[in-house]
């Protein structure tokens, strides 16, 4: 039978030593390394997220700035200037004037609607006392006109037609009638076209 002396017992664990501390040296190295690098490339997407989500940000607030000068409604004989918005839902009118989606946003016949009582905001509250040659203002992006009022008439809930494209430059105000579900007070303005002058 083989004897092992104490010599070779020494050596080879002295061996096996050696080999198991490079091993955990070498695998520990390896991961704090590779744990360095991941927080590191955690921290260089988590910048570039934050450095995204701050441009982000930013385009947001300037774009609700542009939307707030670009698109509005003015009448400054019932002091109304409000911000306009795409839709006539509840949620859209609660704070904002609503285009009707149908109607145009520049030449031809731009469709209006608001609350006049009972909401948040009411911004057709007074449009029932606008008078024909009072001043209306409309600015959308570019495209900005003066009109003057030249009608004010109830029509029915389901009478669309004063809603309908025309050959000139129309806004149409439309709001509930106090009282009367059935019913809508309708307001349009035509373009007012500058006098040539003579020389």
């Amino acid at each position: 039978m083989f004897r092992y002396s104490t010599t070779y017992i020494n050596i080879l664990s002295f061996v096996i030593s050696i080999i198991i501390f490079l091993i955990t040296n070498l695998f520990t190295s390896n991961e704090n390394i590779s744990s360095k690098s991941i927080f590191k490339a955690d921290f260089k997407v988590n910048n570039l997220n934050s450095q995204e989500n701050s441009e982000e940000k930013e385009i947001i607030e300037e774009s609700s700035k542009d939307t707030k000068e670009e698109w509005y409604l003015e009448i400054p004989v019932i002091n109304l200037k409000a911000e306009i918005r795409e839709g006539t839902t509840k949620e859209i009118m609660d704070d904002y004037i609503g285009h009707f989606e149908e109607t145009k946003k520049e030449e031809g016949n731009v469709g209006l609607a608001a609350h006049n009582r009972g909401y948040k905001n009411n911004y057709f509250e007074n449009i029932k006392n606008l008078k024909e040659g009072d001043k209306v203002y409309y600015k959308y992006k570019n495209f900005e006109k003066e009109y003057v009022v030249t009608k004010q008439n109830i029509i029915k809930d389901t009478d669309w037609s004063d809603l309908e494209n025309t050959d000139d430059n129309t806004i149409t105000l439309i709001t509930c009638v106090e009282n009367q579900k059935e019913y809508r007070r309708c307001i349009q303005a035509k373009e007012l076209l500058e006098e040539s002058e003579e020389f």
